[in-house]
């Protein structure tokens, strides 16, 4: 097995050139622009000190470039997850306190050995768990929170809560003292900030500039607003006059930390901690993926768990908190002109030098513009329209996302994904439990057999073609057996009965028993059973068992093959005179 497998680095770096590096390098110093303010402001998202985010953008990222197999995800804090980490550590600690940190610490930690042990053991696929309207719904309703959330500090009053319904009381109670020179900057630097985003690459592309530099320039927009913002602070004393400000961050690399080893700590935090996991990690490839096609590249899933495992694993003991690959930064890292994780890396190092050299220029910069960061940044992620996409195309899936939207925003994070999760899965017992099944007839002029409620098709009263369209298993057996007897109860002159199996990948052992049992239940009523289309591995197993020498009629290569002559033996058994020449029609005797 060769190790690159396991080091992805070993395998780019190969091939590394000049023209990567300056590449890379191009894309990292616009990242990390981009990053040293996200960074402050989803730390504080968290309710831990600003400088943790720097923290959690350095080793993280350098964890992950080993590691990882996405050449353009940019790896680091973000909302979300901020939000999830916020919402676990408060069941432990007020936000900001040093009990608060440890378990930040903690989570980072239990998350990054939960995915490296899922990339191991090769369990990507429990990602699965989470379908796209569940995560869409969670993104949706978590947007919403956290938008909800930072409005605290764009009024420049005191809230708190985890869920809207405590959020919405507690800033309705406190709205009163609204802080004047917050609120300006705080709504200047939201409406600056969305404006950006929609008008200022148009403007720069009207003016001359180019598309792709017009775009990063944009994506830049918020280095500007903490720049003004921080400078008119200074300038107008705006903090003598109430306006909260992210204060003094120490000048340091990240301090080498070990987490609290507290069995009854980390037991507290074990579910929040997979959770996140789970939730960081679809997040996370999902961006992967989306960037991987563009280029033709692809990515490793299993391997991304390692890689994210390590990165959570590196935050733990850097003073950081729990980390994912984020939309946004991906996004720019990827139009920069991203070619390897080692843009990630030169990022890492951009952030060092930025905790090391320039956090004394941040001291003043105002809190509201980090929640006007946040807010627009996450607001991005509100998706309105895909419940109704949704809801026309599904209403089992529809129900799912909603649920998820709604407990979300009434109960918190954990139990929205709970909920959005636990009903996805029952909705997909209810529907495997209940497999389609369609009555079929041969298409005139034609060897094809359809749907007799859909297509005009030939049928013959002595003949029951039913076509399964799914795997036969112990959640649909017993409703096989029912709907096939009700079947024949109700058509009187059926005297063979088909079982088209062309989509039949499997039939486990409680499917095969409820088979046997229908075989038998007709066969009492004088009714041949008969299989056709059965795949080969089908086949294999079938044959281990003694159900085909207790069938009472045959196997058929073919639907067509099975109903031709079965309406020639059919046509021999209304001539027959006796049971006797019956059988002999069937070919039984």
């Amino acid at each position: 097995m060769k190790i690159a497998r396991y080091l992805p680095i070993l395998d780019w770096g190969s091939r590394y050139n000049s023209t990567t590096l300056t590449n890379d390098g191009v894309a990292a110093i616009i990242v990390t622009i981009m990053l040293i303010p996200q960074s402050l402001a989803y730390a504080m998202l968290a309710g831990l000190p600003p400088e943790i985010g720097l923290y959690a953008s350095i080793l993280p990222l350098i964890a992950y470039a080993i590691f990882g197999t996405s050449r353009t995800l940019a790896v680091g804090p973000v909302a979300v997850v901020s939000l999830m980490t916020l919402t676990a550590a408060s069941a432990i600690a007020p936000p900001g306190s040093a009990d608060f940190i440890a378990a930040a610490l903690v989570l980072a930690l239990l998350s990054g050995l939960f995915l490296l042990l899922m990339g191991i053991f090769k369990l990507g696929f429990l990602a699965n768990l989470l379908s796209h309207p569940v995560v869409s719904g969670f993104i949706t309703a978590s947007g919403i929170i956290i938008a909800t959330s930072q409005l605290k500090s764009i009024f420049g009053i005191k809230a708190s809560g985890a869920a809207m319904p405590e959020l919405v009381s507690s800033i309705a109670a406190t709205i009163g003292t609204t802080n004047i020179p917050t609120l300006i900057i705080g709504v200047s630097a939201t409406a600056f900030l969305f404006w950006v985003r929609k008008g200022l690459k148009p403007l720069l592309m009207r003016i001359g500039l180019p598309a792709r530099p017009a775009e990063l320039i944009a994506k830049a927009g918020p280095i500007a607003a903490v720049a003004v913002s921080t400078i008119a602070t200074i300038a107008l004393g705006l903090e003598a006059k109430g306006v909260s400000v992210v204060g003094d961050i120490p000048q340091s690399l990240p301090p080498f930390s070990v987490p609290l080893i507290d069995l009854e700590l980390w037991t507290t935090l074990a579910i929040p901690a997979l959770l996140l996991s789970i939730i960081g990690f679809v997040e996370s490839v999902s961006v992967g993926q989306t960037l991987a096609a563009k280029r033709r590249q692809r990515i490793d899933p299993d391997q991304e768990l390692i890689g994210l495992g390590a990165a959570n694993i590196s935050a733990a003991f850097s003073g950081g908190y729990p980390v994912t690959g984020g939309f946004a930064r991906s996004v720019v890292n990827f139009d920069a002109g991203a070619e390897t994780p080692a843009a990630g890396a030169f990022t890492a190092i951009g952030i060092a030098l930025a905790a090391l050299f320039l956090t004394p220029l941040l001291a003043s910069l105002p809190i509201a513009t980090l929640a006007a960061t946040i807010i627009v940044a996450v607001l991005s992620l509100v998706d309105l329209k895909t419940p109704l996409t949704i809801w026309r195309y599904s209403k089992a899936d529809f129900a799912a996302m909603a649920a998820t939207i709604g407990v979300t925003l009434l109960a918190g994070v954990e139990p929205g994904v709970i909920a959005g999760v636990g009903l996805s899965l029952a909705l997909f017992l209810w529907r495997s439990s209940r497999p389609h099944a369609a009555i079929v007839g041969r298409v005139p002029e034609s060897e094809h057999f359809r749907n007799v409620d859909r297509h005009k098709v030939f049928t013959d009263p002595r003949i029951l073609t039913i076509r399964i369209d799914e795997s036969l298993t112990y959640l649909n057996a017993r409703w096989l057996e029912e709907f096939i007897l009700e079947q024949v109860a109700e058509q009187k002159t059926v005297r063979h009965v088909i079982l088209m199996c062309s989509a039949v990948n499997a039939i486990d052992a409680s499917a095969l028993e409820s088979i046997e049992a229908i075989n038998h239940r007709l066969d009492d009523g004088g009714i041949s059973l008969h299989l056709s289309e059965v795949k080969g591995p089908v086949m294999d197993r079938l044959k281990r068992s003694h159900f085909l020498d207790q069938l009472s009629g045959k196997v058929y290569l073919s639907q067509n093959a099975a109903y031709s002559a079965l309406i020639a033996i059919a046509d021999n058994e209304d001539k027959a005179d006796s049971p006797v020449d019956i059988w002999n029609a069937r070919g039984l005797i």
